[in-house]
Order: structure tokens, then sequence, then C-alpha cells
């Protein structure tokens, strides 16, 4: 059986790691006996036209994709394009947006045969021994499907006890040439389930309340394998990775046995850090922690179940300061009852931390709190238009701001941010920059510059050369490529140069030779024998 597993697009500006989750669903389907391809639209550009040619190329007798609530509507569309011209075929979606918005999703889309709700592992291997045998299918927990124009929901799969059951995601399916030559991060998982309830969150209703860990040995066997495709920076998304302080020294000290150099990130609450444990993460590689301080006044983050203080948020910073490892925080904007009074706590709180810090507003997704329950609080939804659902514009109201005055907030910080760069930006160009200046210009003028060869398909539309213009000596089939790619994206010629050598010098970009042409293309991952 053939299972086409879908990345949807996403935006590259939002930092997208290698889709995790798609690669756990298709080490599922690889390891029920499925032959598995993964079409990953984050890094590559989609068009109705490509996506038709691979349907037929490929002749998948299940397609499948995820998202989240922002990127759901191309994630649909692309699934209806599916069935439409393969209608032979199965179609399903998973993810957090699709588990808590079934009716809206099904009655929406009736080119999706099935939706995949909740933690979707176990499930997968349900439907895979049915399909494969023949079996109806409908019966299988955790899915939601229509039956004579009836929406059904079937009894919810259980929770997964034992993670390390799973198989490693399957990350030699994805195109991980493109997100190194991003500079993204790979991510992991070290456990899944967060016992706090705040009222923003869907993670503790997608993966449960109770905190399941998978052993230090699996995870750091997991890293090894990320560190043999090149990568040298590593994510771990758990929504709590400070939760468990037994797992984390476990981890920690499992990295330091084996000698590993990389460094990582994590995502901790304020209540969950201690100066050893820092320092325990320092050692093993961790120089960033990332956490949700939400607001600067009292009473919202009790109005928001955080479970949190601002003492707890002040010393955080501070314990990260003392270990050497950079905090950031996120700030909500536009939580229920926020007025001006609350903004101007969270202005005052945030700049007082001294620490990197980011505002964003809220997005009252399906299966929040403050969504399912927002009668018992100040706030309205003005629109279920998920595009919109990115957190950085406003759907909500309360009954002190309005959404225009909820995003001005935002823009008035982004304005700050803005006239340091365009200060930053002129340095660079017309005066004497400092070496920092000088590397955050040109790092996001090369940036742009992969950005736009991604998504805009320009090296497979332009990275043909007739053999007999090529110049002999080492570099003669680089530079009229560069040359052409800085004629077609209008970038700075010494960046497009210095960036192309050095994706052809890791291996990221190849060339190959048909005919009477050389062909320049993207490779699929670097596999390095450790």
């Amino acid at each position: 059986m053939k299972v086409l597993v879908i990345a949807p697009p996403y935006p590259l500006e939002e930092c997208p790691a290698p889709p995790l989750g798609v690669a756990y669903v298709a080490a599922n389907f690889l390891e029920a006996g499925a032959e598995v391809r993964v079409v990953d639209y984050i890094v590559n550009r989609y068009t109705t036209e490509k996506f038709r040619d691979l349907l037929d190329d490929f002749e998948p007798d299940v397609i499948g994709a995820n998202s989240v609530t922002m990127n759901f509507p191309g994630a649909a569309d692309i699934i209806r394009t599916a069935k439409r011209h393969r209608p032979s075929a199965i179609t399903m979606m998973g993810g957090c947006h699709v588990s808590f918005d079934i009716d809206g999703t099904l009655t929406t889309y009736p080119e999706i045969d099935l939706l995949v709700l909740g933690e979707g592992e176990r499930t997968i291997a349900d439907l895979m021994n049915c399909f494969s045998k023949g079996e109806d299918w409908r019966k299988t927990k955790g899915i939601a499907f229509r039956d004579e124009g009836r929406i059904v929901v079937n009894e919810p799969q259980e929770f997964i006890e034992d993670l390390d059951s799973l198989p490693f995601p399957a990350r030699h399916l994805l195109p991980l040439s493109r997100y190194q030559a991003l500079g993204y991060p790979a991510s992991l998982i070290t456990g899944r389930g967060c016992p706090y309830s705040c009222i923003f969150c869907v993670g503790r209703r997608m993966v449960g309340k109770k905190p399941r860990q998978r052993k230090a040995s699996f995870v750091v066997d997991e890293i090894e394998e990320i560190l043999g495709y090149g990568f040298n920076r590593i994510n771990i998304v758990d929504d709590l990775f400070t939760s468990n302080h037994q797992k984390v020294r476990e981890v920690c000290e499992e990295i330091n046995k084996r000698n590993l150099r990389f460094t990582w990130t994590a995502f901790a609450r304020v209540n969950t850090v201690t100066a050893e444990i820092l320092e325990m993460m320092r050692k093993a590689g961790c120089d960033c922690i990332s956490f949700g301080m939400e607001t600067g006044n009292r009473e919202m983050l009790k109005r928001i179940r955080k479970g949190a203080t601002l003492e707890q948020a002040r010393q955080a910073a501070q314990l990260c300061k003392d270990a050497g490892i950079i905090a950031h925080a996120s700030f909500m904007v536009g939580l229920p009852g926020e007025n001006w009074e609350t903004l101007k706590d969270t202005a005052d709180f945030s700049s007082s931390l001294d620490i990197i810090y980011g505002f964003h507003i809220l997005a009252p997704f399906p299966g929040t709190t403050v969504r399912e329950e927002k009668e018992k609080y100040d706030i309205e939804i003005l629109t279920d238009d998920w595009n919109r659902y990115d957190a950085n514009q406003s759907v909500v109201r309360t009954s002190a701001l309005s959404d225009a005055d909820i995003e001005k907030f935002v823009a008035d910080f982004d304005g700050q941010l803005d006239e340091a760069w365009q200060k930053m930006l002129y340095n660079y160009h017309h005066g004497t920059p400092t070496a920092e200046e000088t590397m955050r210009v040109a790092g996001h003028y090369r940036t742009q510059f992969v950005y736009k060869l991604l998504s805009e398909d320009i090296l497979e539309k332009n990275g043909s050369f007739p053999m007999k213009i090529l110049a002999r000596g080492p570099n003669g089939s680089v530079d009229p490529l560069c040359q052409r790619l800085q004629a077609l994206t209008g970038g700075d010629a010494d960046i497009i140069k210095k960036t192309i050598e050095q994706f052809v010098g890791l291996g990221y970009l190849k060339s190959r030779q048909e005919g009477d042409n050389l062909i320049w293309h993207w490779t699929h991952n670097n596999r390095i024998d450790r």
C-alpha cells in the first residue's frame, strides 16, 4: 500500500523546523508496512500542477496531511485537490485543529474521508491493519468520519504510555538539506503531556495532562541520529521540558557521557527551573530557554490559570543569566479582560527583565478553554477565518480594547524594533557598521535570498547550463550559477556567491550531467556516518 504524507505550506518567516509530526506519521506508516513518500511544501513551492503530477507518478492509496489552525485552510485545499484528482484514494487529516473542529472540517470539506483525532500513532497502526486486510476502518478508535451525511466520532484512542515503543521519526524522508540551508534546527521530544491548565493552550488536550517521559538513552540515541544528518543545533519541543527534573538530569548526563557537542534550546515554565537544573543544562549544550510569561499583570495571570507568579518569572530570568543561558520571554496581548492598564503592566514588566522578549496576539484556537468557554470571560471572538489565526493579527476584542487597539500595542513595539533595524541597515550600507551589525544584516540578506530560492523554485527552473559555456577551473560551474541567481533575485552578489559556495561545500547543492547540460539541484539530506 502506498501512502503520501503532506507537510502543507507554512510561512518560512516563522522559522519552522523539519516537521516532526509529519516525520512521526511517516515512521508509523512505514512500520505498519506501507510504502511512504513525504512531500514537504514548507520548503518547496506548492502548485496544483506539481501536486497532480506527483499523484500521477506515485499513485498513492492513502493521502494524509496534518496542520495547525493557521495553515489548516491551505492543507485542506490540498487534500481536496488530491481527492478530486484521485478519488479512489483514502484521504485523511490529523493535528490539533481538526481534532477540535470536527464538524466544521468534515462539513466544509467533504473530500476528507476521515480525521485522526489527538495522538495519532496507534490509530495509524490500526487503520493500516484495516486497509491492508480490506476490513472496515470505520470501527477504528480515535477517528471521525461521515456516514450517510451524519458525522460519527468514534471512541477516543488511549494515550501511548510507552513512548519508547514508537519508531524514531522518519527524518530521512524529509528534504533536510533545505532546512539546513535556512539554518533552521532539527526538533525532537523527550516526553509528552503537560499538567498545567492555561486557558489559551490546546497542547494538554492533544497529549494529556499526565507527563510521559522517554528514556534518556533513547532520547540521546535520537540526538546522535540527528547529528548524523549534519545538524548541529536541536530544539527540544516538549510543551514543558523541565517538568521532570530527574528526566532532565538523565538526558544531560547521557549527552555528556557520550561527549556530544551541539547546542540546543528548550521550552520551560518559570516555576520549573532551578540553578542546579540550569547549570546542568548549560553544561550539556543548552544555550537558550523560552518561557511563556504571557502577562505582567498579577490578576491576569490568575485569570488565564497560568499557575506562576511575576516573582518566579523574575527569578527564572536571573537564574538563566547566572547560568550563561539566554532567556527568551513570550508575552500575549488580547487576553480576556485586557485593558490599557494591564497592557502597561506587561510593557513595564517585560522591559524590566533585561532579557529578549516579544509579543504575540491571542489566537483562541479550537480546543482551548478560552474558546470553548468564552462566555465566562471578557472576550469576543471576531472571526473564524483560520488564515488570520497567526498570533500576529487580532481576532478578538475585550470590553476595554478593540482589535485595532490590540494590534496597535504590538505595532508600537515592533516599530521600536524596526527603528533600530533601519539604523543598522543605514550603518551597513552607508556608515561604519559594527561586527555584530555586519553579521546580522548580511545574515538577513542571506536568509531572504534562500527564502526566495526555496519558495519560488528558482533553482529548479534555472539550474541547467550547457556544458560548453562553463569555464574550466574549480569554480567554473558555480560562478555562472551565482551570476544567474543574482540576476534573478536582485540580491547582493557577494552574499550570493558565498552562500552558494557554502551550500556546495556542505553538500546541500550538487550538480549532475544530463546529456550536454549540467543540472544544479538540491540534495535530499546529507547522512553522515558517525
